[in-house]
């Protein structure tokens, strides 16, 4: 079965992860993905003033799913216009409300801690909350100026992410944290603290825990292997989810998938380090954050073997030193490398 994929290469090193990516899907699972290129992006923004096309919505839904490099180039266009003309507005059209990234440290990474063995899934809602893009601001540019940002948390969508999370748990070790700051925020986080009780009810195999999100930040760099499956809020699990980047090693090992869990419209990877304009010219982003997306996405596609080969092949190749170091190894010497470990074991 062939699968469409949208590609959308975007912007930086996101055109050249994004290659790297797509060269590794040809080798696990050829003849399997058929993909269209999409050139949205910051440099499309200049060109025509909109991130995408009016229509870009409607183009997406034809495909199985969408790949995405990175976006952003904030010395022409800010980040809140291009976050909000292309990402979210992808991720809340499709119902992308779980936000997965994966924790840990491959062989051979040394990461910052004096820790190892630990495996975290972080799940962060993503469609709603403190990224709703409701408020306002009045009185510009005066002294009297207000910038009000509203939270918008629905019974529906904390629900359906801790009922994604708990089924995810045990899936896995049996372990869930659920993330929030209720002692401040009495509104929206007690909310969040009160359905993840009444969703537990159902779930009577998975120990739960809450964390206050301080509490827990601290508990990834203390003890991360007493944690298995971590569930948060949109704000809150960002921030968490780059601080799980940070203890597996850098955000060169960052992948992450945007699910649509009930499969009525495309799911979307990417990894998740942005564009790095410092680095965008000199040919040494690390692709295995995109590589690793990409066999994420193989995976949610039914193509579990193909992604299996592909993480055995990243595997192999950090276990040999390759991919280990920032900016030691080119882009192209990784994806080689990777590329090499697939033949070897086919």
């Amino acid at each position: 079965m062939t699968h469409r994929i949208a590609v959308i290469p975007g912007d930086g090193v996101g055109t050249a992860v994004t290659d790297a990516a797509l060269r590794v899907l040809d080798a696990a699972a050829p003849g399997l993905i058929q993909t269209e290129i999409f050139p949205w992006s910051c440099d499309y923004h200049l060109k025509t003033g909109r991130m995408m096309p009016e229509d870009g919505i409607a183009q997406l839904a034809a495909f199985d799913a969408i790949f995405l490099g990175a976006v952003g180039w904030p010395e022409t266009v800010p980040d809140a216009v291009s976050l909000h003309g292309l990402l979210l507005p992808i991720r809340k059209a499709f119902r992308q409300y779980a936000n997965i990234r994966p924790h840990r440290l491959l062989p051979g990474v040394q990461g910052p801690l004096r820790k190892e063995g630990f495996d975290i899934l972080c799940i962060r809602e993503n469609t709603e909350g403190e990224y709703s893009g409701a408020g306002g601001r009045v009185h510009q540019g005066t002294a009297q100026e207000v910038a009000v940002e509203t939270a918008i948390f629905t019974r529906t969508g904390v629900e359906r992410i801790l009922r994604f999370a708990f089924e995810q748990a045990m899936a896995r070790r049996g372990k869930l944290a659920s993330v929030t700051k209720s002692n401040a925020q009495r509104h929206s986080m007690v909310f969040w603290d009160e359905v993840t009780r009444a969703v537990a009810a159902d779930y009577p195999q998975v120990e739960v825990t809450s964390y206050h999100v301080d509490a827990i930040a601290a508990r990834m760099v203390m003890a991360p292997e007493t944690l298995d499956v971590v569930v948060a809020s949109n704000l809150f699990g960002d921030i968490l989810t780059d601080l799980g980047a940070a203890i597996q090693g850098g955000l060169g090992y960052a992948a992450s998938a945007n699910l649509n869990p009930d499969r009525d419209a495309p799911s979307m990877f990417e990894p998740v380090h942005g564009s790095a304009p410092d680095i965008a010219a000199l040919g040494i982003a690390n692709p295995i954050a995109a590589i690793w997306s990409a066999a994420m996405m193989l995976e949610h596609l039914g193509e579990a073997g193909g992604a299996a080969r592909i993480m055995a092949a990243v595997e192999a190749t950090t276990a040999g030193g390759i991919g280990t170091v920032a900016g030691a190894d080119t882009t192209s010497a990784i994806t080689q490398a990777i590329l090499n470990a697939l033949e070897a074991a086919s």
